[in-house]
């Protein structure tokens, strides 16, 4: 008995294992194929800085090896997102198989929509939150008082507010998700909403820099986000209902 249920599992193991390694592979020859335009791309993503920088002002780096390890960096985050796709289908298959069938059907979109929101808020954070945040750090230059900003500081802080507006437009997808599994239901959104707007400034206090105007840019489309979670809850408990109802009657005529 302890060796049949000691099988399935190494399965799943081997499974996993396969779906991990095909995915490294994904992302390995993305990343020779982003390393070739690394210089590009870090270019790209140093440009709204560099847009609010007086003329003639540069980063710098302090270390031999900086600038090297940055571009390696951008190549590998590059490389993950021209790779995400193939991820996902992996994990996908991976997930698959434990479904049942009505549940397989949500999985497609959950990954489309949940890609596309991604991508869209972090395009958010860069066309939109970056200008106004850098504008306001370096206006703290005086003429006795010169900003440096080093390379590195400027990768970690960029990638990390980059994926903290990726993460939190995903609202929607994991309202729906929840709504699907009975965690949650439009009414109590709707209840707890004065909690959840308190919670958007905290969790945008958190996650940006400590400047009201970045936070408040975050916490806005956050709120937004969360009231089309609310309609996206009301229509996905609707359909839910349906289902349920349709499953009776199927089963009441098999009956």
């Amino acid at each position: 008995m302890e060796h049949k249920e000691k099988q399935p599992f190494m399965k799943h193991l081997e499974e996993l294992r396969k779906r991990l390694v095909s995915s490294a592979i994904a992302v390995g020859a993305c990343f020779v194929a982003c390393y070739i335009f690394a210089e590009r791309l870090f270019a790209i993503l140093v440009s709204p800085l560099k847009a609010q920088m007086v003329e003639g002002d540069k980063l710098i780096f302090t270390n031999l090896p900086e600038m090297f390890l940055t571009y390696l960096k951008t190549a590998f985050i590059a490389a993950i997102l021209l790779a995400s796709p193939y991820i996902f289908y992996q994990i996908w298959m991976f997930v698959a198989p434990g479904l049942y069938q009505k549940e397989k059907k949500y999985l497609f979109p959950f990954v489309f929509f949940s890609t596309i929101l991604f991508v869209g808020g972090a395009l958010f954070g860069y066309f939109v939150v970056f200008p106004f945040g850098f504008k306001f750090f370096l206006g703290f230059a005086t003429d006795y008082i010169q900003a440096l900003p080093s390379v590195k500081q400027y990768f970690s802080f960029a990638i990390k507010l980059l994926f903290a507006f990726g993460v939190v437009f995903e609202l929607p997808v994991v309202i729906f998700f929840l709504t699907k599994i009975g965690i949650v239901t439009p009414a109590q959104l709707q209840k707890k909403r004065k909690y959840a707007i308190l919670m958007t400034f905290v969790m945008a206090a958190i996650l940006t820099p400590p400047d009201v105007i970045t936070q408040c840019m975050m916490a806005g489309p956050l709120i937004i986000l969360y009231e089309l979670g609310i309609l996206i809850s009301r229509i996905a408990g609707s359909k839910k209902v349906v289902e349920e109802e349709s499953g009776e009657e199927s089963a009441n005529g098999e009956g």
